[in-house]
């Protein structure tokens, strides 16, 4: 038989040898038989990669072998895990693709112990004829020998003198500051900007996030925006149990740039990678940057396809203008110290400077949406989507999300986008958090929206963003608990933001807690931008109490506060909200005034819609229906418009000529979608009002059945509903339907319950007027 060519591979404390067919850790053999081990090699041997059943049956089991393939190979699975020590939830080394195959999750450096003299002595050797009897066959022989040779030769060069592969698919790096020796500020701070958007192309290198390299610049007693030297850097590396220190430098050399990037280990400063390269002037520098960044994932470990595949030259995937980026690296910066509105102008500046600027676009869009200016975003989105063949590949999934979701609406499609995104780009949160909390909290799927959020805190933990949408994916599931437990993961950390404050609100309002609800209207109005929703919250809260002056009063504020900010569209969704809420409580003509005021104002989705919304309950039929038409046609693909939007309203206006029947079946298409809200807004108007307005159809159909299960449904989901007055409302709704079932108890208790919520409100409330003679007709 003869002997395999000994290869030995290390992975963490372990090693193993395929001519023994032995694991080793820690040099102690772990017992192993033949079937897991030739799994583990040849998973080894396409580290990084799925290996499909498919592979592993044709390799281990062939096709003339008679068992049960698929519990042999679980049972194989299993055991090498339980020799690894690995996690099937939450590998190590073995990561289960579902109806794939596997993978195995660290990366492999060439294997560790080449031919040595012994084992090179016991290479075959090639026969060569005597000379005397030389032919051309034999010459061919003697050719074919020397050239085996020169490659084993090779071989073993390559195996002793490649440096080890100290960087795996699990490890960190940090990226310090570039050292610019040119005195021009045009590559202060913009350099280690583009280099990072250049790496992160790579599923490969992670790099630790810029939130946590301030905390630890902090832990450090240093100030906030302390340059990374070489020496910080490496100590931030060790801080954070990093593997290696990324540092850069610019110099000129008369109208050339020279740029050099090292990797050195921070544990004991080895170096790990070297590469530089010239600029003829400064318009090739970010050329040039690029080329270092190539070099030196090459160096570092990844393999050569993913290098190959995934290196979009920044000049040709973000821009080729310095200037430009200099801007979007300025307008990042801005966005991190004070958030969306100091860094718009940034933005803009940049697209400015380069109007193919897709990147630059894209942030413009996610900015305006985020400050509650969503048509406006969409706009920006959309040219950056028309753009995205000038972009990277993390680029191009993140700008197909947000166009999918901020300017189609198509839910679908975007959830699409993140799922392909988190597959190829698996060490990014960003996929996870977009998922988490703009994409399943819009369907209601909260559950999911939970999911996603732990893999995002997971993933980029120093980042407070991924907390607060966790947080409303736990407030929207009713899972209060939970929620501030995730708050005070965040608060640990030092990590704060606004939706911190407006989820804190909606679960001290659930609670009953109203010093807690004031305690986080005084932070919003002690942060500046901060406290537009918080004041709406607010308005919203005095309305569900039956308090609507107080409530206008408290809009006007908050309308007024947008409009002051530059943020036309949020004010008009503000005068949208006010008005949905005096129609619910039977102030027709005051409804019809702002919801008018509303759609003058703007013309973007969710504010035309809740004006509409008003309009229907106040019975403006025929303006109503031209928004619904105006809708549909601008919105075909939007998931919320076409689900939500539209047979809501369509259900009202059925209502409202008398068609309970056609009512009920408009609203039906919306009944998969009617749990939706909107992360981090005042308004949540897609949140059970198909329910409420079910509800009303079934009540005027005298079905006391179906009416009481509908406006339960609104009870028992007060992490979706909050303080939207039909959380209160629903209590009205009840008690008829009981007084429809005979149920004197039950209504009776429904009605205490509505009529209690509503004990200090203004006395001219006509719905609330008509509840109480309902009630007093009943005792």
């Amino acid at each position: 038989m003869k002997t395999p060519a000994r290869t030995v591979y290390r992975f963490g404390p372990f090693e193993a040898d395929t001519s023994s067919g032995e694991l080793l850790k820690q040099g102690k053999r772990i017992r192993l038989q033949e079937q897991p081990f030739r799994l583990l090699i040849i998973l080894i041997e396409h580290a990084g990669e799925v290996v499909s059943k498919v592979e592993i049956q044709r390799q281990i089991w062939n096709e003339n072998t008679f068992v049960d393939f698929d519990s042999s190979l679980r049972v194989a699975v299993a055991k090498l895990r339980e020799a690894l020590g690995d996690d099937a939830g939450n590998p190590n080394y073995i990561e289960s693709i579902p109806k794939r195959g596997y993978r195995f999750l660290r990366q492999i450096p060439l294997p560790v112990n080449p031919p040595d003299r012994e084992s090179a002595a016991q290479l075959p050797l090639v026969a060569i004829a005597p000379a005397s009897r030389t032919t051309k066959s034999s010459r061919v022989i003697l050719a074919g020998g020397l050239l085996l040779l020169i490659a084993a030769a090779v071989t073993a060069y390559v195996f002793v003198s490649r440096p080890k592969k100290l960087i795996t698919e699990r490890d960190m790096a940090v990226l310090g500051d570039f050292d610019n020796k040119t005195g021009d500020a045009v590559f202060d701070d913009t350099l280690r900007q583009g280099l990072a958007v250049q790496l992160e192309q790579s599923p490969f290198l992670s790099l630790v996030s810029d939130d946590r390299i301030q905390q630890i610049v902090q832990m450090m007693g240093r100030p906030a925006q302390t340059r990374l030297t070489p020496s910080i850097a490496r100590e931030i590396c060790e801080r954070t149990g990093s593997a290696a220190v990324l540092n850069g430098s610019i110099a000129q050399i008369g109208s050339q740039y020279l740029l050099t990037l090292k990797a050195v280990n921070c544990l004991n400063g080895e170096s790990l990678a070297s590469a530089e390269a010239q600029a003829t002037d400064k318009n090739h520098v970010l050329e040039a940057l690029g080329k270092t960044a190539s070099d030196t994932r090459k160096q570092l470990g990844e393999s050569l396809s993913t290098v190959q595949k995934l290196d979009t030259p920044i000049e040709q995937a973000t821009t080729p203008s310095l200037e430009a980026f200099k801007a979007f690296t300025d307008g990042q910066k801005i966005l991190a110290q004070s958030g969306e509105a100091g860094a718009i102008p940034f933005f803009k500046h940049a697209v400015e400077l380069d109007q193919g600027f897709a990147l630059a676009y894209a942030y413009l869009g996610i900015m305006h949406t985020t400050i509650g200016e969503p048509g406006i975003g969409a706009a920006y989105t959309r040219k950056a989507f028309g753009l995205k063949q000038r972009t990277s590949e993390p680029e191009n999934y993140f700008i197909s999300a947000t166009y999918f979701k901020e300017v189609t609406g198509n839910l679908k499609s975007a959830e699409q986008t993140c799922t392909l995104w988190g597959h190829a780009y698996p060490r990014s949160a960003k996929p996870h958090t977009y998922l988490s909390g703009a994409i399943f909290p819009q369907l209601g799927q909260y559950e999911k929206a939970i999911e996603e959020g732990k893999a995002a805190v997971r993933l980029d933990p120093d980042s407070p963003i991924p907390y607060a949408f966790l947080t409303f994916g736990y407030i929207g599931s009713n899972r209060f608990d939970d929620a501030e437990a995730v708050y005070r993961q965040a608060l640990e950390r030092k990590l704060d933001s606004p939706f911190f404050h407006e989820g804190l609100y909606q679960i001290a309002f659930v609670q009953n807690d109203a010093a807690e609800m004031a305690r986080q209207v005084a932070w919003s109005e002690s942060n500046p931008g901060a406290g537009d929703t918080l004041l709406m919250l607010k308005a919203e809260s005095a309305a569900y109490a039956g308090l609507l002056q107080q409530a206008r009063e408290t809009s006007r504020q908050a309308s007024d506060s947008a409009e002051r900010a530059g943020e036309s569209e949020a004010a008009a969704g503000y005068i949208a909200q006010s008005a949905l809420r005096e129609a619910l409580f039977g102030n027709a003509a005051q409804a019809r005034a702002r919801a008018r005021v509303a759609i003058k104002h703007s013309s973007g989705r969710d504010a035309r819609y809740g004006a509409a919304l008003a309009l229907a309950f106040a019975g403006e039929d025929a303006q109503v229906r031209s928004i619904v038409d105006d809708l549909s046609k601008r919105f075909p693909e939007d998931t919320i418009v076409q689900s939500n939007y539209l047979p809501t309203l369509r259900g009202i206006l059925a209502l409202n000529q008398g068609k309970t029947a056609e009512a009920v079946d408009q609203l039906e298409v919306a009944r998969p979608y009617e749990l939706g809200g909107t992360t981090g807004s005042s308004y949540v108007w897609n949140a059970l009002y198909p329910a409420f307005v079910r509800g009303q159809a079934y009540l005027k159909a005298r079905k006391g059945v179906e009416a009481a299960a509908e406006f339960q449904k609104i009870l028992d989901h007060r992490g979706v509903v909050v303080n939207e007055p039909i959380g209160a409302l629903a209590h009205l709704g009840l008690a008829r339907a009981y007084a429809l079932l005979g149920e004197k108890t039950k209504l009776l208790i429904a009605y205490e319950d509505f009529l209690a919520l509503e004990k200090a409100s203004d006395p001219d409330i006509p719905v609330i007027r008509q509840a109480k003679t309902e009630y007093e007709k009943l005792l």
